[in-house]
């Protein structure tokens, strides 16, 4: 298999045999992940398995129904893949090896509404000093006047900031535990504490 979905734990720190030197280590427990759906060629046009973790606090009836036989999951996401497993089959760690090259998919953090300096990384306008109090972290100008007469879409501005899908490539595995379904990533990867991971090679 070579997608496995996790929580984020804590990050840590291992030493490289030959070198010593402290590489800063991600650790994701994959505990709970199992296969609870597929889609086929006839009946969906693809084949594809969908991955599923956690437990629902208050699944419905009709949840409860499609996924008879086992537990609700909380997370379910769809992998398209032509391994042909179960429903039911656990995916365990050791489909990846030490070394692997893997792609990580997660939801950063919420930063609530932030100003252009923060959001955007703007240098601010003007100077602090001579009396200037109330633009030092404005964006400045936003347009022309009459010609557009307007803002065009997609200017950087103020407004919500993070809770978006990130992926990050090329991130090495440089730990792996079977017995406690942990999985070290080398580095830091997007995400809060106990948050889905999705982990591809």
């Amino acid at each position: 298999m070579n997608t496995i979905l996790g929580r984020k734990k804590e990050m840590t720190q291992i030493f490289d045999q030959k070198t010593g030197r402290a590489i800063p280590v991600t650790l994701v427990d994959a505990r709970g992940c199992l296969v609870v759906g597929k889609k086929s060629q006839e009946k969906d046009g693809y084949e594809a398995l969908k991955l599923g973790l956690g437990v629902s606090k208050n699944p419905t009836m009709p949840e409860a129904g499609k996924y008879k036989g086992l537990r609700v999951p909380q997370f379910v996401r769809e992998v398209k893949t032509s391994e042909v497993l179960e429903i039911g089959t656990p995916v365990l760690v050791d489909s990846f090896a030490i070394g692997d090259k893997v792609k990580v998919i997660g939801v950063s953090k919420g930063k609530g509404f932030s100003g252009v300096m923060k959001r955007w990384h703007f240098a601010g306008t003007g100077t602090r000093t001579h009396g200037q109090s109330t633009k030092p972290r404005h964006p400045g100008s936003i347009g022309a006047g009459t010609t557009p007469g307007r803002v065009f879409k997609g200017k950087k501005m103020a407004g919500r900031m993070g809770n978006d899908r990130v992926t990050v490539k090329n991130v090495e595995v440089v730990f792996i535990d079977v017995n406690s379904h942990l999985i070290g990533l080398k580095g830091m990867i997007p995400g809060a504490k106990n948050g889905l991971v999705e982990i591809r090679k």
